[in-house]
């Protein structure tokens, strides 16, 4: 059994991955903005509000740990999702150094994945303008900050390139820059498999300091 802290537990990722984690026995803090919205009661369940943009509120949630998993999103009707993005997430980076945890889990973007030699997902028109600020704010914490990252062991994990509610059918595909696709040229994976491979990672690590990615 892990101690982990799940920033954005209450969100449409976090909530998998969060139920994931408990149905394999894990002991969860979930970190989170509106504790209301954790509808779970479990005993291995701990629900602390908390403003994770303040490092030491990070920090303190995770001392004692074995992995920090985020799953922070602004929201994407917050106008101003691709600086609270960029911002927050260097403050939680900020206090997972400072707590000592050494496994640091994120919930990444597709935006970054390579479609074709030196062209991202990102680059090919594919994505919504609109969502454009946003995906390429954590496609630079990842390219900037977690890549220059040293003392903490992280993993940044890419969904496909759609991520929807689904079946857990623990039959995927699993690969590293590039976006996966189907026979079809569809790139798609169920919420409830990125939170099978995401707990997967947690328990038997296999990528460090490096960006992964799932498909079908």
């Amino acid at each position: 059994m892990k101690k982990i802290v799940l920033i954005g537990a209450s969100g449409f990722i976090g909530s998998a991955i969060l139920k994931e984690a408990l149905d394999r026995s894990h002991f969860v803090i979930a970190l989170v903005r509106h504790p209301k919205k954790i509808k779970i009661i479990h005993n291995h369940l701990i629900v602390k509000m908390g403003d994770v943009s303040l490092s030491k509120i990070v920090t303190e949630a995770s001392n004692g740990a074995d992995a920090v998993i985020s799953a922070y999103n602004p929201g994407w009707k917050n106008p101003d999702i691709a600086a609270e993005t960029s911002r927050v997430y260097k403050s939680i980076l900020e206090g997972v150094r400072k707590s000592g945890v050494k496994r640091f889990l994120v919930v990444g973007g597709a935006g970054s994945l390579f479609i074709s030699p030196g062209k991202r997902l990102m680059d090919s028109g594919v994505i919504p303008e609109s969502f454009l600020p946003a995906v390429s704010a954590l496609a630079e914490f990842y390219l900037i900050d977690l890549e220059a990252e040293k003392s903490v062991d992280w993993v940044f994990f890419s969904p496909a390139g759609i991520i929807e509610t689904g079946q857990r059918t623990n039959k995927f595909r699993l690969g590293k820059d590039d976006l996966i696709v189907n026979p079809s040229g569809e790139s798609r994976i169920s919420v409830q498999d990125y939170a099978v491979a995401m707990i997967d990672e947690l328990e038997k690590p296999v990528h460090h300091r490096e960006r992964f990615t799932i498909g079908y």
